[in-house]
């Protein structure tokens, strides 16, 4: 795959009739998802919890008014906004957790995505009667039931919190936990803790195996960053690491443009394959869109179109990186097209996936 995939081409040269697909650009422009552009405001309002769990622990950016591109044969047929301005990606930075494990599963690291991570992972995080029978699937697929406090965050933050209905009436509210793998519950802390159980496994800061294996291959820009908390530093093999977050509940996560976050998506199109290199394996990228036995819209930390159940107007095998704010990335195996929206109000993405898939010819 060249340099320049990402090259701009013309609405007729990727497929699409270019008044329609225009209309589709408009209907992004007009639907800005409305959130503070202060998002250190935003978040200082305690936007996801009250109280002392609210408090921000990493770093934040103001944010831009919606921005993306749509990709498809070889280039960005259609933009809107600075697609090269860098912001905050909230939830998408699962997703790119999820490459990370990826590449653990492929080395080699995770020979068994049903073994317990203490098998490998000797932390008192992975101790306990329950804890310990944790595994990588489990955690992947956010049923691990994790008891526990995390950079001062606990569980509890996130517990009976439903991002599917949007009623989060009793978050953070006690509830019995089951035996790990039998309750679907989405829950930053756990995710946090996936990412600190990677950090362990392969002894090297996160980032630096993201940009070795899969970022830079696929030609991501300098300009992105992936953060952790200002309590979240941890000393392995007597070196200090930033264990990074796995969105940006509290700060931190993945900052980067709306064009290296296409190259993401285009990496999953492909199955794995950047040009000549395999750099996740087809085995891999099938297991992130088996749906979780018990919530058919999530696989390995990207949101799946199972049933239409997620974007009705999608194919039903299209998977999506989803972040709060409003960040889309959505692959399109049918329609070989990848796009993405920044800070599109969540209400919209259906009417925009509608508009740029009425466009094509």
């Amino acid at each position: 795959m060249a340099d320049d995939v990402l090259k701009p081409i013309s609405a007729g040269d990727g497929g699409f009739d270019a008044v329609k697909l225009a209309d589709a650009i408009a209907f992004a422009e007009r639907h800005d998802s409305g959130i503070p552009l202060s998002l250190a405001d935003h978040l200082g309002t305690r936007a996801f919890e009250d109280g002392q769990w609210g408090e921000i622990l990493g770093p934040t950016k103001d944010r831009s008014t919606t921005y993306g591109v749509v990709v498809r044969k070889g280039g960005v047929a259609a933009s809107w906004g600075d697609p090269k301005r860098v912001d905050m990606t909230f939830s998408v930075t699962k997703s790119l957790l999820s490459a990370v494990a990826g590449v653990a599963f492929d080395r080699g690291l995770i020979p068994d995505l049903d073994e317990a991570v203490s098998v490998r992972i000797d932390d008192p995080c992975f101790q306990g009667d329950s804890n310990s029978q944790i595994t990588w699937h489990h955690l992947l697929h956010q049923t691990s039931e994790w008891e526990g406090t995390l950079w001062d965050k606990p569980d509890l933050v996130d517990r009976n919190r439903d991002v599917v209905t949007g009623d989060n009436s009793k978050k953070a509210t006690h509830r019995d936990l089951q035996v790990p793998g039998t309750h679907y519950e989405y829950n930053d802390v756990r995710v946090n803790l996936l990412s600190y159980a990677l950090l362990l496994l392969f002894r090297r800061p996160l980032p630096e195996v993201a940009k070795e294996a899969l970022l830079d291959p696929c030609g991501w820009s300098q300009d992105w960053s992936w953060n952790g908390y200002r309590n979240s530093h941890v000393t392995i093999d007597g070196e200090e690491m930033w264990s990074v977050s796995g969105g940006g509940h509290w700060g931190g996560g993945l900052f980067v443009d709306a064009l290296d976050l296409a190259r993401f998506g285009l990496l999953y199109l492909n199955k794995g394959r950047w040009g000549e290199r395999q750099l996740l394996s087809q085995e891999w990228i099938d297991l992130t869109a088996k749906a979780c036995p018990i919530e058919p819209r999530y696989g390995f930390m990207w949101w799946l179109n199972t049933d239409g159940l997620m974007v009705p107007s999608a194919p039903h095998d299209a998977i999506f990186a989803l972040g709060a704010g409003g960040h889309l990335v959505w692959v399109d195996y049918k329609h070989d097209l990848v796009a993405v929206a920044r800070w599109l109000g969540d209400d919209h993405h259906d009417g925009f996936v509608e508009r740029v898939l009425v466009a094509l010819v």
